[in-house]
């Protein structure tokens, strides 16, 4: 399935490590018997993914940010949808056990994309079961599986740990359409002193904040969001225009400049969790 690490995870350095990034969208490792299954062209999958969204992690890493990047592409797996998240008319011997076809899986967006606006239907035939648990086996869980050791880490170190799953989005037409828009499951995922903190931090530089809207966060930040035990998660959607070119295909002159921004935020959420550290040492 895939040509390589369908992930790459970066390891902890002080003092860091209470906040974990994940980037689960910007896989670009294309295999070529998987392109050969399509009935479109590829260049008409970009739309699928968080393009370059790695990109604007590269200075967090750099600094010591324990990262989780996705390598494979959303086009294999949707690492933000549940493994019942599925669209059971593309399986052709599914079981059809588990939870129903959600609406989000019937428009094509589910665990498995199948449709994209615009481009219509994505795939030559259907899939079949054994597929399907292949890619959840081999890329599916052990995502998850490293965030929730990198979370567990955090947490044993430091006593709490917040993951921000950094996404990014087409721009949202508009005069007053935001610039970046923080999910935190209407409070269900994250203390709201972090919620508060990031969209102070960007307000402060400049852009336009949305909380919850259009997006409120996917199935990362709901499974491993742990508010009572001390694990907090923030999905954070960057407009594309801000990094990337004018066609919004490859980066552009604002990537430096978010690079910096996020780790700043990590920064300004790291310093409000050691606050926390501190306060309950007292």
């Amino acid at each position: 399935m895939m040509s390589r690490d369908s992930f790459t995870m970066t390891d902890a350095l002080a003092p860091f490590g209470s906040v974990v990034l994940s980037v689960p969208h910007a896989g670009r490792d294309y295999d070529p018997a998987l392109l050969a299954k399509l009935r479109v062209p590829e260049a008409s999958i970009r739309g699928l993914e968080d393009r370059y969204a790695d990109r604007i992690a590269e200075t967090a890493i750099a600094a010591g940010v324990p990262t989780i990047v996705a390598h494979a592409p959303r086009l294999v797996i949707d690492l933000n949808r549940g493994p019942d998240d599925l669209d059971h008319d593309y399986v052709a011997d599914s079981p059809r056990t588990g939870a129903p076809t959600s609406a989000r899986a019937r428009s094509g967006l589910g665990l498995i994309p199948t449709r994209l606006w615009g481009v219509g239907s994505l795939w030559r035939g259907p899939f079949n079961a054994l597929d399907v648990a292949a890619r959840l086996r081999q890329v599916h869980s052990p995502y998850h599986e490293a965030i929730d050791a990198a979370l567990a880490a955090a947490r044993l170190r430091w006593g709490t740990a917040l993951l921000v799953d950094l996404h990014s989005m087409p721009p949202i037409g508009g005069a007053e359409s935001p610039d970046i828009v923080i999910g935190d499951r209407f409070g269900a995922s994250a203390g709201s002193i972090l919620t508060a903190i990031a969209e102070s931090h960007f307000k402060g530089l400049g852009f336009r904040v949305a909380i919850n809207a259009p997006y409120a966060g996917g199935y990362i930040v709901t499974r491993h969001a742990r508010p009572l035990a001390n694990i907090h998660a923030l999905q954070i959607e960057v407009s594309r225009s801000l990094y990337l070119d004018a066609a919004l295909d490859e980066v552009g002159p604002g990537l430096t400049r978010m690079q910096g921004v996020i780790l700043g935020l990590v920064r300004s959420l790291t310093d409000e969790l050691t606050a926390r550290i501190s306060q309950a040492a007292e």
